[in-house]
């Protein structure tokens, strides 16, 4: 006898308690963070004061999480920070949005590093996110992934010591990793 599992929705995540947890969904499936830990939120705000850099300087504008992104093929996330170009504003929407950023950027932790290495991961590959960063907080460095022929290209780690810089803004670095860990 054949099983079915129930597949999540939209409509279900949207349902969700607003309880201080994050809730995606991918591929019918929800997946539940519990709130960020310190360690976490200091690098977010380091993280956050870097890319405001950029979007001071005219590039476009940062938004930190909690934020909706509805991806294509019923994906929703909610990375812990991204980067929308000027050009492309127009996908903000009122309460979420409305497709791909132009950089997304995780703050791995033990029990997130599975997710967002994994299936968050294709999922931004997919919906051809030209930067996806993943920054590690307990290792001090950074793995950024850029896009190239829509596959991600990994490298190399960022360590202290190393610039940390993007060509959709590129006149603003950091000029040292380890100032996100301190």
């Amino acid at each position: 006898m054949a099983t079915t599992q129930a597949r999540f929705t939209e409509e279900d995540l949207a349902a969700m308690p607003d309880d201080g947890r994050r809730y995606e969904l991918y591929d019918g499936e929800i997946y539940v963070s519990p709130a960020p830990v310190p360690a976490h939120q200091l690098v977010s705000s380091e993280m956050h004061d870097f890319l405001r850099r950029a979007t001071r300087a005219g590039y476009g504008v940062v938004l930190a999480a909690p934020i909706e992104v509805k991806l294509g093929r019923g994906r929703v996330v909610q990375p812990d920070l991204i980067f929308i170009r000027r050009e492309r504003l127009a996908i903000v929407g009122e309460t979420q949005i409305v497709g791909a950023p132009d950089l997304v950027v995780e703050i791995v932790s033990p029990s997130s590093r599975k997710r967002d290495l994994g299936w968050k991961l294709r999922a931004y590959e997919a919906e051809g996110i030209p930067f996806y960063w993943v920054a590690d907080p307990q290792g001090a460095r950074v793995l950024p992934h850029t896009l190239q022929d829509g596959r991600y290209v990994t490298g190399p780690t960022l360590r202290a010591g190393d610039q940390l810089a993007c060509p959709l803004f590129p006149e603003v670095v950091l000029d040292d990793v380890a100032r996100l860990f301190a």
